[in-house]
């Protein structure tokens, strides 16, 4: 039995990336004691990685722009479609590099915008848009990624007003903690979160109770938040 659960936890973390200590626990129907056991023999052998409460696959980074678009695609496209609700014409805009948000980007009518954005692909869909005025916050290129570092972003946001930050996340633990799978992409989010009068939060259902590499914030700090998901969400 012991052997058989590794195995599920294994295949667990193929299909998720990441999973919280509890939920692993809750899903195989153990105990927590028992699943930690688990967790240290598969470090020990070199077959995962532990990290904050949680076990995560050997996987260096986040995973590659175009595995993430595939990944719950019409589910992320219709989330997209329900944030086009938020958006007036002349507001100023911040987007993150994740795959919803270009879903969104794609969707975005040729309306008078400011659009500031740390993703290559939304740069290049905005470029697009004759009335959108874009902002790329320039940097190092992430390339699999797809996404730019910058880390003087704080003196751009210092002459900007941020209406309203869109953006999305690698999981949101039972807590209402957000994780992202790298610290730049956390720390962007982290930053247009504190900067922007208004917040929208874009999630599909498989990225509740899972967790990350970098910690974003928390759901208390999100003013709106667009999900498919039909469960009960962390309480904000």
């Amino acid at each position: 039995m012991k052997h058989a659960r590794q195995q599920a936890i294994l295949q667990l973390l193929t299909s998720q990336h990441s999973i919280t200590t509890q939920a692993l626990a809750a899903q195989l129907k153990v105990s927590i004691e028992t699943i930690r056991r688990d967790l240290n023999a598969l470090q020990t052998a070199g077959k995962i990685m532990r990290r904050h409460g949680l076990a995560r696959t050997l996987h260096d980074g986040g995973e590659p722009f175009r595995t993430r678009l595939k990944s719950h695609y019409a589910d992320k496209a219709d989330i997209a479609r329900h944030a086009l609700n938020w958006i007036e014409a002349g507001m100023t805009l911040a987007l993150d590099a994740s795959s919803t948000c270009f879903h969104l980007a794609r969707q975005l009518p040729d309306i008078p915008l400011t659009v500031l954005t740390n993703s290559l692909p939304v740069c290049q869909e905005m470029a697009r848009r004759e009335q959108i005025e874009l902002i790329c916050s320039g940097g190092r290129l992430a390339r699999t990624e797809r996404c730019y570092v910058n880390p003087a972003l704080a003196s751009l946001l210092k002459s900007l007003e941020i209406d309203l930050f869109i953006f999305s996340c690698e999981g949101v633990d039972a807590c209402g903690d957000m994780w992202d799978s790298t610290r730049h992409n956390a720390a962007f989010k982290a930053q247009l979160l504190r900067r922007a009068q208004q917040s929208l939060l874009l999630i599909d259902k498989s990225k509740f109770y899972r967790a990350s590499e970098a910690k974003i914030g928390n759901l208390s700090q999100v003013t709106q938040m667009v999900t498919d998901a039909n469960i009960d969400a962390p309480q904000r």
